[in-house]
């Protein structure tokens, strides 16, 4: 009896750690935004037929924001984003993160929320203004107790004001950080910080997770077209949606918890065997 007990009690436990851990992942891809839509620089083919991947050509521009803004009727809201990274400095504190530069509703777009202070506003999008919003990370790296709204920080020897601090999100799917980062206008971080006349990627945000399978098919569209793309000819960009994440993330756990219900099954057998 004491071995049936043992065998069924690990088939419960390790059952709950996988449901637990599926929801956890399925939290995560939730946490990267509301109907998320990723457009990065494409693949291309170089001399000799040689292949690079997503993110090898740089083919996204602030036209095509605007376009797909204008004609694909299903995104609610889109973002240009320039990425970078840099040391950035506070008085005698120092610390290496990600730049993120961005369009006003980047935020509404990741479903982030400012704890303190406020987003900038197209107005410093238009100027290129020094301004940024500081994850939770930033803050307790560079300063402490203090409270960061108002204080000038330096970027490349150039100072920035910081006028919010962004809620916490924690760790993303694949375990990166995403506390540690600056966000500040696109334009401002192409300019400044970056030297990219290029966007790093588009970010948008469908009506809904149902829409997104025809958002996606619009933008690809519109893109090829934008791009001059002719027929069997693959695109110089790739679009990923926040379901295509959420699927390989729960690929993962399913393997994963059907590995411990094998584990669990096996001490079961183990124990009923021995008893």
């Amino acid at each position: 009896m004491l071995g049936i007990i043992i065998g069924v009690g690990a088939v419960i436990a390790m059952v709950a750690i996988g449901s637990g851990a599926s929801s956890m992942v399925q939290a995560q891809v939730a946490s990267l935004g509301d109907n998320l839509i990723n457009i990065f620089p494409g693949s291309h083919r170089g001399p000799g037929g040689a292949h690079g991947g997503a993110g090898s050509s740089s083919s996204l521009t602030e036209e095509d924001v605007a376009a797909i803004s204008a004609q694909v009727s299903l995104v609610t809201a889109i973002s240009p984003v320039a990425q970078s990274g840099a040391q950035i400095v506070y008085g005698a504190q120092n610390w290496s993160t990600s730049i993120v530069g961005a369009d006003v509703d980047y935020l509404q777009i990741r479903r982030w929320g400012i704890a303190t202070g406020t987003n900038f506003n197209e107005s410093a999008v238009r100027s290129s203004a020094k301004v940024c919003l500081i994850g939770q990370t930033v803050v307790d790296n560079l300063f402490g107790q203090e409270n960061p709204i108002g204080q000038v920080i330096r970027i490349k020897k150039m100072p920035f004001t910081v006028i919010g601090i962004l809620e916490k999100k924690g760790q993303n799917t694949w375990g990166r950080d995403q506390d540690d980062v600056v966000v500040m206008p696109y334009t401002t971080c192409m300019k400044k910080i970056s030297g990219q006349t290029r966007l790093s990627m588009i970010l948008a945000s469908a009506t809904s997770m149902a829409a997104l399978p025809q958002a996606t098919e619009e933008i690809t569209q519109l893109l090829r077209a934008r791009h001059r793309i002719p027929p069997g000819q693959e695109d110089d960009f790739t679009v990923r949606t926040q379901q295509d994440v959420a699927d390989i993330a729960g690929a993962t756990s399913k393997v994963m918890k059907v590995l411990l219900a094998a584990i669990a099954s096996v001490s079961l057998l183990v124990g009923g065997s021995g008893s």
